[in-house]
């Protein structure tokens, strides 16, 4: 019994670890577009600093993606940006990447 219970500790353990590292490079993603998106609104680096962490943020309201590209499409639009949801989605996955990658080279 104490090996199944020892296995059990080591699953769960493992889940939390993976759930930390998975919101980890969900926030690096947000950065990383919200730092595309700022340069394609001219934002200075101030501005820039503090709109990466807006859409950080902005990640918090539900889960999943909506509210993230939401913003993004909203502000860009208001910016006079010709940015489509579809520019936004891509921008989205290719940060991912990038963001998985700079995580994995951390370690």
């Amino acid at each position: 019994m104490t090996n199944f219970n020892d296995r059990e500790r080591g699953e769960e353990a493992k889940f939390a670890f993976d759930e930390e590292n998975a919101f980890k490079i969900a926030a690096r993603r947000n950065r990383l577009v919200g730092e595309w998106a700022a340069g394609l609104m001219k934002l200075t680096e101030e501005e820039t600093d503090a709109y990466k962490k807006a859409v950080v943020q902005a990640d918090f309201e539900e889960a999943g993606d909506e509210d993230v590209i939401r913003k993004l499409l909203g502000d860009l639009t208001a910016a006079g940006c010709d940015v489509s949801e579809s520019d936004i989605r891509t921008k989205l996955d290719e940060c991912a990447v990038e963001a998985r990658r700079q995580f994995m080279s951390q370690g």
